[in-house]
């Protein structure tokens, strides 16, 4: 089974071609500024090199309570996603409007959403609820969701391989570092505990989010008119995290500028890493206690600074690192100090398109065919 994985991002699609043994045949990514993509560039791609899907397999970023796991799209599913785009206003229209192009351009072709919320449905009470008043929890479905499961799922599925154990009693800390980024808690393969919540803005410091801010900081700048609601939501989303405290998103540069002594980009990465330290602990202790630590994304996969600071202070928990290997890493890669450490940590390239591949299958077929690691 050919399997044409679908990801739009903010201001671009891209597609993903996998064949039945999940090697890669083809890819593109397609501009679809205001979420419209080119119907002409789109059949070119579709007719070129990523000709042949046998199934179409859709990120989608919100399932609500409702979807839990892969489902095949049809009008009323497609009709319910429309319906949860109020829980995920800046990302459920763009995946539902390539959804639509994808579906004009090969209509013939089943249509499989996949959710990055799902792998969070195994959350208990105890996790998802905020301390909120009932009437509003249960008026407007307010609990902490989680994001990034098609990576964290990846992540759970490919760990166990890489260190030759079964995932059962296993017990994963998934650290998803990117533009956006967020934790899991992941024990015999079931996530129980995660950083993001309601909205993506809970939890980590981000490129431009500002992970978890005090409320009553919030409420305090509304009650004195010093900005707008729609000010304070492109603030939050957009104008903060290391943005904000170093004037650039791009961690690359933040650690370049630190090297140098520069006192914004030093402050950033510090407030970036106390907030990692901490909330990998945090993971910790919902497991009770870690035998593998993950780093993936692409600030998790291309910083080895940002993995050694991590690793070191928390040494506690007998995570220890080779920082020769940590240095130039494999696509997936174990970089603990051999014998010394008590926790293992990997770095593993971030695959969202082989997971969608997975859980189509595995819909589709009752059992994946494809092989699990990425070839």
């Amino acid at each position: 089974m050919r399997v044409l994985v679908v990801n739009a991002g903010s201001s671009s699609v891209k597609l993903r071609l996998l064949d039945a043994d999940n090697e890669l045949v083809g890819e593109r990514e397609l501009e679809a500024p205001q979420s419209v993509l080119d119907p002409g560039e789109l059949r070119d791609a579709l007719e070129g090199g990523l000709a042949g899907a046998d199934v179409v397999g859709h990120r989608i970023v919100h399932g609500g309570e409702r979807f839990r796991e892969a489902v095949v799209i049809d009008t009323p599913v497609e009709q319910a996603l429309h319906a949860l785009s109020d829980l995920a206003p800046l990302h459920q229209p763009k995946s539902l409007a390539a959804l639509e192009a994808v579906s004009r351009a090969i209509p013939d072709k089943p249509a499989v959403a996949c959710f990055d919320t799902a792998f969070h449905a195994t959350l208990s009470p105890a996790s998802f609820t905020y301390a909120l008043p009932a009437s509003w929890r249960r008026r407007w479905g307010l609990r902490r969701y989680g994001f990034h499961g098609l990576s964290h799922a990846w992540v759970a599925r490919r760990a166990p391989e890489l260190i030759g154990r079964p995932a059962a009693g296993l017990r994963i800390v998934s650290c998803h570092l990117g533009a956006g980024a967020s934790l899991c808690a992941i024990s015999d393969g079931a996530s129980i505990d995660t950083t993001m919540g309601f909205t993506p803005l809970e939890g980590l410091v981000m490129a431009t989010r500002s992970g978890s801010v005090d409320p009553g900081l919030l409420l305090w700048l509304l009650d004195r008119e010093a900005v707008t609601e729609r000010e304070m939501s492109d603030a939050l989303e957009h104008q903060s995290g290391v943005l904000g405290l170093a004037s650039t998103a791009d961690m690359r540069a933040v650690i370049e500028r630190a090297g140098s002594d520069d006192p914004d980009a030093t402050l950033a990465l510090e407030v970036y890493l106390h907030r990692l330290r901490a909330s990998i602990g945090s993971m910790v202790a919902a497991l009770g206690g870690l035998d593998v630590l993950v780093f993936t994304g692409g600030v998790g996969e291309r910083a080895p600074v940002v993995r050694a600071r991590a690793a070191d202070d928390l040494a506690f928990l007998g995570i220890a690192i080779d920082h020769t290997a940590n240095a130039d890493p494999a696509e997936d890669a174990d970089i603990s100090a051999g014998d010394g450490a008590a926790v293992r940590t990997l770095v593993i390239h971030a695959r969202e398109d082989l997971e969608i591949a997975h859980q189509v299958r595995k819909l589709l077929n009752g059992s994946s065919r494809a092989r699990p690691g990425p070839g």
